[in-house]
């Protein structure tokens, strides 16, 4: 015969079942859930990428690559710079203002990243559109005055023409006068390069620093790898 508690007991018991199988079909149910959350993301994201490729197929700029020689006199192609953040610069050393303006620019936008200890490291680099002054020493020289890790690159007039052309570089010596100088018009951009090696954005002379740094930092917190 059972008594009063051992009925209470049972009750509980019963109770306790009921409470466990709830709990249970809820998690299954809401692993279910989690399961299609997780699948329809993963298909989004997939075509976020195509997408994106697509994209960056139809700018056309960068898609192929370049092999220059750095300012230490070293083998650099493209490649070189494959997983890292690059913004590139195209100019010449003889440039009285408006390149050492731009550099700096370049310089103080990569300072700035650097603080941002959320943030990888963004490699700068600048290529000569002038491979007949520009040789390896005056890179050397020239690169000092800047952002230390600043990369120089130079090569033969072919290979500069190569690979200003891959990124749309306007470049265009002038007449020289009575000592030989000369200056050479040219595009002025700074480019954003993804670690994928794709052109992501570019900046012209209107972008000040802080607009290009919050640029930048905007497509590294929102960079999908391809």
């Amino acid at each position: 015969m059972k008594t009063r508690n051992s009925s209470h007991f049972d009750g509980l018991t019963i109770k306790t079942k009921l409470l466990r199988t709830r709990l249970l079909v809820t998690l299954l149910f809401g692993s279910g859930l989690l399961a299609v959350w997780l699948y329809v993301y993963s298909e989004k994201q997939q075509k976020l990428r195509q997408q994106r490729i697509q994209q960056l197929q139809r700018v056309a700029l960068g898609q192929g690559s370049f092999s220059l020689l750095d300012h230490r006199g070293q083998r650099r192609t493209k490649r070189d710079f494959l997983g890292s953040w690059v913004l590139m610069y195209f100019g010449f050393t003889h440039c009285p203002d408006i390149c050492p303006e731009e550099l700096d620019k370049l310089s103080a936008v990569v300072s700035a990243l650097d603080r941002d200890a959320s943030l990888p490291p963004v490699q700068p680099l600048f290529i000569t559109v002038d491979p007949e002054r520009d040789d390896v020493p005056a890179l050397a020289r020239y690169v000092k005055d800047f952002h230390p890790r600043l990369i120089g690159l130079t090569g033969t007039s072919e290979e500069v023409k190569h690979a200003g052309q891959d990124y749309r570089v306007y470049a265009s010596p002038g007449p020289k006068d009575e000592d030989g100088d000369y200056i050479v018009d040219h595009t002025i951009l700074i480019y954003l390069i993804s670690p994928d090696g794709l052109f992501l954005d570019y900046y012209n002379r209107t972008k000040d620093q802080e607009q290009i740094t919050e640029s930048i930092r905007n497509h590294v917190k929102n960079y999908i790898r391809l």
